[in-house]
């Protein structure tokens, strides 16, 4: 019960947080708000985020620190999402319990959309990395924790991986490398942006990435298992 009242209280703080930093405007562009909001307003367990704050706790950290970048970290994983629904990817009419981004505002806003939170990220992360001089490098090292968990070395290749393996026989090392970058890295991300942020040491770090590693895999054992049974 701790644990779960813990956990409500950070998807509070999360979704508080998420709310303000994507406003929508008045503006000749105000659709792209309104898609990009749709979809991150759309619910999800926020386990990304979640997993950077319980990290900063544990290290005795200010979550006011991390908060930003925890959220940039959501904000990627939703624009992967907007375009993993789109015909050309897994072309997915649905995504938690409502239709699909592209569905609602079109194809050409939805991958506009999922553009724009990439984009939103990391001016967000940049925007608190350069409000003070204190802890410069370690803001610096989770920025590029998050670019290159998110990038051709992570979730995008993993992705790619994964196209590449459709109707094929693949080895058990060509999936475990596919898991470890398409769903795991953006859920070590949290974790080890988190440690650098809160000045973690090499120890701590280390047993901090062999931790985060096992709980992508095991992230993505279970929704395959659940992909399998139908019940996603």
């Amino acid at each position: 019960m701790e644990f779960r009242t813990r956990f409500s209280k950070w998807t509070e703080i999360v979704n508080s947080a998420l709310d303000s930093y994507i406003v929508l405007k008045d503006a000749p562009e105000s659709i792209i708000y309104k898609a990009m909001k749709y979809s991150l307003s759309a619910g999800g367990k926020r386990l990304r985020p979640i997993l950077a704050l319980a990290v900063c706790e544990m290290l005795g950290g200010d979550e006011r620190d991390i908060l930003p970048y925890a959220c940039a970290i959501e904000m990627i994983h939703t624009y992967s999402l907007i375009h993993d629904d789109l015909p050309a990817m897994d072309n997915d009419d649905f995504r938690r319990g409502r239709p699909a981004n592209h569905k609602v505002f079109g194809e050409a806003i939805a991958i506009l959309a999922g553009d724009a939170l990439l984009n939103q990220a990391f001016e967000l992360m940049l925007q608190y990395t350069l409000s003070g001089d204190d802890r410069l490098v370690g803001r610096i090292e989770a920025m590029g924790i998050i670019a290159r968990s998110s990038g051709t070395a992570g979730m995008i290749g993993g992705q790619v991986v994964d196209l590449e393996s459709e109707s094929r026989k693949i080895t058990g090392d060509t999936l475990e490398y596919m898991h470890k970058c398409k769903t795991g890295a953006l859920l070590k991300a949290p974790v080890l942006a988190a440690a650098a942020l809160c000045g973690a040491g090499h120890d701590e770090t280390e047993r901090l990435d062999a931790y985060a590693a096992k709980i992508g895999l095991a992230f993505q054992i279970k929704v395959d298992k659940m992909d399998v049974e139908g019940s996603v």
